[in-house]
């Protein structure tokens, strides 16, 4: 060089290294402990449905024996249960908005318990689709709620992440279901299939429990007028205070709440309680056209149910 100094990259090798801020890479937030766990908590609701599913592809087999039922009546009690959590799914919404989504969860357990319980002490076909009915409102309660309040909860940088809980325990309470089987496959054939499905409620009463340790949902607490006490859930499951402030904001303008009002108790209009929501979800309207239905906004729930479908078919007819 011709000053005699070494130079790196057009800079004096005698100055120490600065670093560029703008290249340098933004450090990841910790994740919320206490959202993570109340996302757990919620989302082990899903256990229900994986376990019903995974047991009675073994119990069927000793019941079928024990009960001497046709092919007909064991494909019916089967693949029944999808029609049943289509019930309790449809009636999740309106009782969580009444109740609250932790209680309705708490709601969901017991269903199951008491289903669980009636398809143990089953003593014929009909007394089993009793309790094969209930069992199913109870799940289709869970299989609705447990996201629902999971992603009211969780914060934005996890939501993703935390959303993914419920079907990472449907897989496990499948995988529950088989060692239920095995572990109850040498007891009496009268008796097997009575423990496979009543020990099912045992689950659902440490969920129940459980989920009595959670906080309420922010956004229903909102929904409700309860500012203040969706503030303090807000501040423990949010990141940041600022996360904390604008979650709150954006669920007070949801509401129909002024941005300005910072009362702990609000009175919210009747108007802003999910009113016309299956209409604008099934109707699309604009103000060019009447309502009118939008297959396009079905498409991506398509190949999922033709899917669980074909499951539940190979499962009722092979296994």
């Amino acid at each position: 060089m011709a000053n005699g100094k070494q130079e790196t990259n057009g800079f004096p090798s005698g100055q120490p290294d600065v670093p560029i801020p703008a290249f340098d890479h933004p450090k990841k937030p910790k994740r919320n402990k206490y959202a993570l766990a109340c996302s757990f908590l919620a989302s082990m609701t899903s256990i229900l449905l994986g376990y019903d599913i995974g047991v009675m592809s073994g119990a069927i087999i000793y019941i079928k024996k024990d009960l001497n039922i046709t092919d007909l009546q064991k494909e019916i009690i089967m693949g029944i249960l999808n029609v049943y959590c289509l019930l309790g799914s449809a009636a999740a919404g309106r009782t969580s908005d009444w109740i609250g989504r932790r209680y309705t969860i708490v709601f969901a357990g017991s269903i199951f318990f008491v289903g669980a319980l009636l398809m143990g002490f089953a003593t014929n076909y009909a007394f089993l689709m009793v309790g094969r009915f209930v069992a199913g409102i109870g799940v289709g309660y869970a299989l609705m709620i447990a996201p629902v309040y999971t992603a009211e909860v969780a914060p934005a940088s996890s939501r993703g992440f935390l959303s993914s809980f419920p079907e990472v325990f449907i897989n496990f309470g499948i995988l529950l279901g088989y060692v239920s089987n095995y572990a109850f496959s040498k007891l009496p054939t009268h008796l097997s299939w009575r423990f496979m499905l009543g020990v099912g409620a045992i689950p659902s009463v440490f969920l129940a429990l459980g989920v009595l340790a959670m906080p309420e949902s922010p956004r229903w607490l909102v929904m409700q007028g309860r500012l203040g006490d969706a503030k303090k859930v807000l501040d423990r499951t949010s990141d940041s205070l600022e996360e904390s402030k604008l979650r709150l904001a954006d669920i007070k303008e949801a509401a129909g709440i002024p941005e300005h009002c910072n009362d702990d108790i609000v009175t919210v209009s009747k108007k802003h309680h999910g009113e016309g929501v299956w209409r604008e979800l099934i109707l699309q309207s604009n103000t060019s056209r009447p309502p009118h239905f939008d297959l396009r906004r079905w498409n991506p729930l398509l190949p999922t149910i033709q899917w669980h479908r074909l499951c539940r078919f190979v499962q009722s007819r092979y296994l």
